[in-house]
């Protein structure tokens, strides 16, 4: 059963973070290995709060940066728009650049060691949906990022063919990730709806011919005529289509997540 739905100030605690003289809100709660949930668009929504709380629950200490909307608002479509418009002009997201991180990333690598220096263990992990993504894979460039997770990634959005091939990462990031598969093992994984039209697959074959061995992707039907009915518009698969069924796609998506951060993060 998925935790019940509860603000997120009943069992976090909201700390400010300061590195390098910038501030932001962090969501902390938990014990074990540190993971860093990068929220979707628009904000920290009860689906976001949700799977948190089933990553806490797992035995991982949690951390949700607060970067944009409303702590526990629901999503809308309004609400949804409205965030993304903000992201967009945002000097911290550049949402259509294909071979270049977003700035906030220094901020979160940052994040990563500060979390890593405290907890200890093997490394943390970095989760990021939508609009945060790929986010989880420019974080590598961070040593102690060990489990890396792109849930949907949608940077850069997919207004053509380049960008619907980019991973958000600039050459010499890539270059570093890639170092690391083929020297540490590091291991990237790697979520999608089949028919969604912002992740594309495209993105992923990308990750895969960069990568190899090194990225393991999931791929939910989302097909017309899918034995789940599973909407073609499908897009959030830990979140808003995240379903309470042992047999349902996205249930094993999800189960896949906790073991990977098992696997890599908690010592054998």
């Amino acid at each position: 059963m998925f935790p019940k739905r509860q603000p997120l100030a009943e069992d976090f605690e909201r700390i400010e973070v300061t590195l390098d003289g910038q501030t932001k809100p962090v969501w902390r709660s938990g014990n074990g290995p540190g993971v860093i949930i990068m929220h979707e668009v628009p904000g920290i929504t009860p689906r976001v709060t949700r799977f948190a709380r089933i990553v806490r629950d797992r035995g991982f200490t949690v951390f949700l940066p607060e970067m944009f909307g409303e702590v526990d608002k629901p999503v809308s479509g309004g609400y949804a728009i409205s965030s993304m418009l903000r992201c967009c002009i945002s000097r911290e997201f550049h949402v259509l650049a294909a071979n270049e991180s977003s700035p906030i990333t220094d901020w979160l690598r940052k994040l990563c060691r500060q979390v890593h220096e405290e907890l200890g263990g093997p490394g943390v992990g970095a989760l990021g949906m939508c609009m945060t993504g790929n986010f989880a894979l420019a974080l590598m460039v961070e040593p102690s990022v060990q489990a890396p997770v792109l849930s949907q990634p949608s940077l850069p959005f997919p207004i053509n063919k380049a960008r619907s091939r980019g991973v958000h990462a600039s050459p010499e990031e890539l270059s570093l990730i890639k170092r690391r598969v083929k020297d540490e093992g590091a291991k990237v994984l790697g979520l999608r709806f089949t028919d969604d039209p912002i992740c594309t697959r495209a993105r992923f074959r990308t990750l895969h011919r960069e990568l190899g061995e090194g990225f393991e992707s999931v791929e939910i039907d989302s097909s017309s005529g899918n034995p789940w009915g599973i909407k073609r518009t499908a897009h959030s698969v830990l979140t808003e289509e995240l379903v309470d069924d042992e047999d349902h796609p996205s249930k094993k998506a999800l189960e896949r997540v906790l073991d990977f951060f098992d696997e890599r993060l908690k010592p054998p």
